[in-house]
């Protein structure tokens, strides 16, 4: 029995050494989009598998889509691992999206010189109403110089979105007790706030220089998780810095509006070109894959359907054109369906998911230039004389094989064809075709030209 015991008492060391405290670290650089929010989702996962006692959020983003940005938020509050997001490095900023995301975490934190805020939420669409920022309260709006109330007051939709989401910064803060009356103030009216300042007026718990010095201040730390209160322990934590891998990867490069109408512009011309010509096959393979992915990257984007339609209904009519004669009408109305097309595909103006205007511009033009010389090459082809085909052989020449009267045999264009004549025809006599019947021609005999005497 105190052998066991012993034994017992020896292995406790042992499996503490096998199961170190670990700390989980993420990075997200740049905008949060549908590829962050699977990487950040997975990265969660991750950390439960790893039993991390600590997930921190490396952040750096100018702000982002407001469905990716809440399905992170989702994932932060159902963890049981704490998480806390740090702006960082310095120089880094969590505006917009990552101002929410600062507040639903259990721990915010920032490095010094980074910034905070900016999140009133962008206008979608490409209406221009409800632009302007929401009258601050308490402002009647009656002295001299005043707009008029109904010109000084946002649209309905963008006044639903800035009460929305000022709701939604305001519960974050309520949750996890930090300065609500300032959150609805980077809602509102737009405000931002730097590391040292938001330190101050409780907005964030902590400024850190880096991680290792963020893991020192949280310690002992107790916050509520999905599933209770924990306290932090992270004392001599080794530190599983997850990095995003060739899926994360792939979906934020696919996940590029601009890089989807691309995509979408090769895949269409790629499977016309298969088409008009069968049997090149690579064409056809290429259009294909860069048609999907361009489908699949503006599944994953706040796309609008009217601009798929007139960017689709674009190229048919600057295919139509090649074939059909309209005079550039056809060219016309497919540049002009397309440019606005593709001004209006991605229904935001979040930043980071515009499509640049000289883009569109250069794609318009390409296809325009293709239209031009699909069209200059149809010209020439119907000014060509006839080489082939029934056409051709009126008026061909041949030679008689063998004597004939009525029907016989004769090569015209080094074929044997069945002739007929209404004169009787010797061999080695030359002829012309008058008219071909099925697989029987007409012919009748050349007139002999004599050479003329000196």
């Amino acid at each position: 029995m105190p052998l066991l015991l012993l034994l017992f008492l020896l292995s406790l060391p042992l499996s503490a050494r096998a199961n170190p405290t670990t700390v989980t670290v993420l990075t997200i650089d740049g905008p949060v989009s549908p590829a962050s929010a699977d990487y950040f989702a997975r990265g969660l996962k991750r950390s439960v598998q790893n039993a991390s006692h600590l997930v921190v959020l490396q952040l750096d983003t100018p702000g982002g889509l407001d469905t990716a940005m809440r399905d992170m938020i989702k994932g932060i509050l159902a963890s049981p691992v704490p998480v806390a997001t740090f702006v960082f490095p310095s120089g880094a900023r969590a505006a917009s999206a990552g101002t929410y995301l600062l507040y639903a975490s259990h721990v915010a934190a920032m490095a010094p010189g980074t910034n905070l805020g900016a999140a009133t939420p962008v206008q979608v669409g490409m209406g221009g109403q409800g632009r302007e920022p929401a009258t601050p309260p308490g402002h009647k709006g009656s002295g001299p110089g005043d707009k008029p109330a109904s010109s000084a007051q946002p649209g309905t939709m963008t006044q639903k979105q800035v009460h929305d989401a000022s709701a939604y910064m305001r519960s974050l803060a309520q949750l996890r007790g930090r300065n609500a009356e300032w959150a609805e103030q980077a809602v509102r009216e737009a405000v931002s706030l730097s590391a040292d300042e938001a330190l101050k007026r409780h907005v964030i718990d902590h400024v850190a220089t880096d991680v290792g010095d963020l893991l020192k201040r949280v310690q002992g730390t107790r916050v509520q998780v999905g599933s209770g209160s924990v306290t932090i322990d992270v004392a001599g934590a080794q530190i599983i810095a997850i990095q995003p891998d060739w899926r994360a990867r792939l979906l934020a490069v696919i996940a590029s509006p601009s890089l989807a109408l691309l995509m979408m512009m090769v895949g269409f011309y790629g499977l016309l070109f298969e088409f008009s010509n069968p049997g090149y096959v690579l064409p056809g393979v290429v259009g294909g894959i860069c048609l999907l992915l361009g489908l699949f990257a503006l599944q994953m984007l706040p796309y609008n359907y009217a601009g798929v339609a007139l960017i689709v209904l674009g190229l048919a009519f600057l295919m139509a054109e090649v074939f059909l004669p309209t005079s550039g009408a056809l060219a016309t109305g497919g540049i002009v369906a397309f440019l606005i097309g593709a001004v209006i595909l991605v229904d935001t103006d979040t930043p980071g998911y515009g499509i640049p205007l000289p883009l569109i511009v250069l794609l318009a033009g390409l296809s325009a230039l293709f239209v031009l010389v699909g069209v200059g090459m149809t010209v020439k082809a119907r000014r060509r004389p006839i080489v082939s085909g029934p056409q051709e052989l009126l008026g061909a020449p041949g030679e008689v094989l063998a004597d004939c009267v009525g029907e016989g045999w004769a090569t015209v264009h080094g074929e044997t064809w069945r002739v007929r004549s209404a004169t009787p025809l010797a061999r080695g006599q030359h002829v012309r075709v008058t008219r071909l019947d099925g697989l029987t021609l007409d012919v009748e005999p050349q007139p002999i030209q004599h050479e003329g005497s000196a």
